[in-house]
């Protein structure tokens, strides 16, 4: 069985593509447009996966992280930004926050599945 990933992202055409993507290779995805309604996502859904983009309304994507660290039965779910924040410090920040991976936009199609795949389990991969 392959993954559920759930995609925090305010931005449809972003949100599009990583559908597109995800779905192509037979990942279920999940999506909300903010910060708040991705906390309740994650809680009702228990997704394998979140990306979660930085720069969200209501609460922005380091207020998430450190509310889904800080759940217990959300904690163990890895977090993955993916976001335009690409200062020198941003990664560091990202990771601070509770994320164990950091992926630049725009996304790199032909790196983009790799570079998620490596935070599931591996049954749950499309080349699995």
């Amino acid at each position: 069985m392959k993954a559920t990933i759930l995609v925090i992202e305010d931005n449809e055409k972003n949100a599009y593509f990583v559908t597109f993507i995800l779905e192509n290779l037979g990942y279920q995805e999940i999506q909300a447009r903010d910060g708040e309604a991705g906390i309740a996502l994650a809680l009702q859904v228990k997704p394998d996966l979140i990306l979660l983009d930085i720069q969200l309304p209501v609460l922005d994507g380091y207020a998430v992280a450190r509310e889904l660290t800080r759940d217990k039965e959300l904690h163990s779910i890895p977090i993955v930004a993916v976001t335009s924040y690409a200062m020198h410090g941003d990664r560091e920040r990202v990771l601070q926050a509770g994320c164990v991976g950091y992926i630049e936009k725009p996304i790199n199609p032909a790196t983009f599945v790799a570079e998620i795949e490596q935070y599931l389990p591996a049954g749950k991969r499309s080349n699995s």
